[in-house]
């Protein structure tokens, strides 16, 4: 979509901290950091909700969510642990509609998170 951030992102329009490319997912670190490590992995397709996902979309969540082990890794994060979230709608947290999971870690994550 021609207004969507992560789209913009994506194609290269607007610059990012990119830290994984696959050339179906890509990730990035997000600008308001909620850890000592947050990045976001996205999908190169523009999807909005995680209610959106059609067969494709799933394949692509499987595999973001195999991206974010590795970027756990990657960032050293892995061993102590990290959380992966996906926010969907409005009420949900979600404030870019193109889907993305928060890769979070380097400090406890608590629950119930707010």
């Amino acid at each position: 979509m021609s207004d969507c951030l992560f789209c913009k992102i994506g194609s290269g329009e607007i610059a990012g901290d990119k830290v994984f490319d696959d050339g179906e997912l890509f990730a990035i670190r997000d600008i308001n950091p909620m850890a000592p490590v947050h990045v976001l992995v996205i999908p190169y397709r523009h999807i909005e909700t995680i209610l959106d996902l059609d067969d494709e979309g799933q394949r692509l969540t499987g595999r973001a969510f195999a991206a974010a082990a590795r970027i756990a890794r990657q960032e050293g994060i892995a061993d102590g642990g990290y959380r992966v979230v996906a926010n969907c709608n409005r009420d949900g947290g979600q404030t870019v509609f193109h889907i993305h999971f928060h890769v979070l870690g380097g400090r406890a994550m608590n629950w119930p998170p707010g």
